[in-house]
């Protein structure tokens, strides 16, 4: 072996590092026949049985033959009077104040006294509007029905969720500063 030339490091780690390679690709192919017997195996086995589907019941049909009853899909007499109800005047010209919501405006003040007090609001852009009873404020068709010196009183319309129309009070009060 004196004669033999010494193998550098670098070569020695590639030869040992190929040989554990092909060692280990050795045992990798030992083959796959257990493995094929076992799938046969399972596939061989009887499954369990599929319950049959369940029965499907009919139902019987009701017809709404009886006058003192009402038929639960056909619009109730409050429905079909739901033109008796309060309206939005859609004829009336929108005042300014009508294009803000009631919570984006404050009441600052009032001028004047008794039956002619005029309420003093501040729109969102900062703007002052004088408003007397019976004009119109917010989104919801808001009339306003009293000025005092500390709060406005309104009667909004809002929908009522069947196509008709429902009074709903609403105030605004004076800002303290």
């Amino acid at each position: 072996m004196r004669n033999m030339p010494a193998m550098k490091p670098v070569l020695l780690a590639k030869v040992l590092l190929l040989l554990g390679t092909a060692l280990m690709l050795a045992g990798c192919t030992r083959g796959m026949s257990d493995l094929r017997d076992w799938v046969a195996q399972e596939k061989a086995k009887r499954g369990a049985p599929i319950p049959p589907l369940p029965v499907i019941k009919t139902f019987e049909s009701f017809t709404y033959n009886d006058q003192d009853k009402r038929d639960p899909f056909s619009p109730s007499p409050d429905e079909l009077n739901q033109n008796n109800g309060p309206r939005p005047d859609e004829g009336r010209a929108r005042e300014p104040l009508e294009a803000y919501s009631l919570d984006s405006l404050r009441m600052v003040g009032t001028i004047g006294m008794g039956a002619t007090m005029e309420a003093l609001i501040k729109d969102p852009g900062g703007v002052i509007h004088r408003v007397h009873k019976n004009e119109y404020m917010g989104q919801n068709y808001g009339r306003i029905t009293a000025v005092s010196s500390d709060h406005i009183d309104l009667v909004e319309l809002v929908s009522n969720g069947n196509g008709g129309w429902m009074e709903r009070p609403a105030s605004i009060a004076l800002v303290a500063k």
